[in-house]
């Protein structure tokens, strides 16, 4: 299959785009290296997927460079677009919301026409957890989501399913939308709070916490990827739940953490403005019609995380 892959450079898109190669489908990745984080990080999680094989690379902004990417898209002549490529972050999206309308709708609005100018047939949009909102420690399932956001960037992503909707009854795209929930691991983004919490705790540091009442279903990044390439191979469209189905609380965080770094210390602070108090995703659907099982527990994802920072790491400030 040709498969092109927006944000391929980001942390999703490079693992994902990892076992496209080693699947052995042809690949297209589409990155503008946005400086949300550092476009250097996002040049080194190429030469990541370079590590398994070759991939055809554009570097264009989905915003602004549709006029080039027309041709782009019509010389690859793509089967499946796998639309990664977004400005994520809650507590972001609340300083710069122009941001988000911008490159979390309008750029998804660009890249459904492309594929559908194109004659791509196959369309999977990267959604989250977030377009829940608070769901009281229930299990979200996918009828769940009405729109009762709390966040700019949970309503740019439940905006953008809807025109996700109406472009794929207009060019006829098979549209599976993905919500990902809090995704984590190897390469994972600076701004997580796993990520961040271990990096800290590497550097002699304490670790803030923003409410220790909140929990969060987080996902290894293998299960993530491995269910998204379930969806890009199966003959069934929809919206799926991409989570491990088992939230964990901030004191489970921490006791996990503590075991990789005995000496850790807190900084407790006040919930942020715009962040849930808990997600868990009802993976039922997903099961079912895709064949999705999360197979990596917290602690194995956790103590993998914990390995790999201190192998690639170690420098970071």
């Amino acid at each position: 299959m040709k498969i092109i892959v927006t944000g391929g450079a980001g942390f999703i898109g490079s693992h994902l785009s990892r076992k496209l190669i080693e699947e052995d489908h042809e690949l297209l990745i589409i990155d503008s290296f946005h400086p949300y984080y550092s476009p250097e990080r996002k040049k080194r999680q190429l030469s990541f997927v370079r590590e398994v094989g070759s991939f055809s690379f554009s570097q264009k902004d989905l915003l602004v460079d549709e006029e080039e990417l027309q041709e782009v898209f019509r010389d690859f002549k793509g089967d499946c677009v796998v639309h990664l490529a977004a400005i994520p972050g809650v507590s972001h999206s609340l300083q710069v919301p122009n941001e988000y309308v911008d490159y979390d709708i309008k750029a998804t609005i660009n890249t459904l026409r492309l594929a559908g100018e194109s004659g791509v047939r196959k369309f999977i949009f990267a959604s989250s957890s977030s377009v829940y909102g608070n769901q009281s420690d229930k299990p979200s399932k996918e009828d769940d989501s009405t729109g009762a956001v709390i966040s700019p960037y949970a309503a740019a992503k439940y905006s953008a399913e809807s025109f996700c909707k109406a472009y794929a009854s207009i060019y006829g795209l098979d549209l599976t939308i993905l919500r990902f929930f809090t995704v984590y691991g190897p390469w994972g983004r600076p701004d997580m709070a796993i990520y961040s919490f271990i990096l800290k705790l590497m550097n002699g540091g304490n670790i803030p916490i923003y409410g220790l009442e909140n929990s969060r279903d987080y996902t290894y990044i293998d299960d993530i990827v491995d269910g998204t390439y379930k969806a890009i191979m199966s003959d069934q469209s929809g919206t799926f739940n991409l989570g491990n189905g088992r939230p964990i609380s901030m004191d489970r965080l921490i006791s996990e953490l503590r075991t990789h770094f005995p000496s850790l210390e807190l900084h407790v602070t006040d919930r942020r403005v715009g962040d849930v108090t808990s997600t868990c995703a009802d993976i039922t659907k997903a099961k079912d019609v895709l064949g999705y099982s999360p197979a990596v527990s917290f602690e194995e994802g956790i103590k993998r995380t914990v390995q790999w920072m201190k192998e690639h790491e170690q420098n970071v400030l």
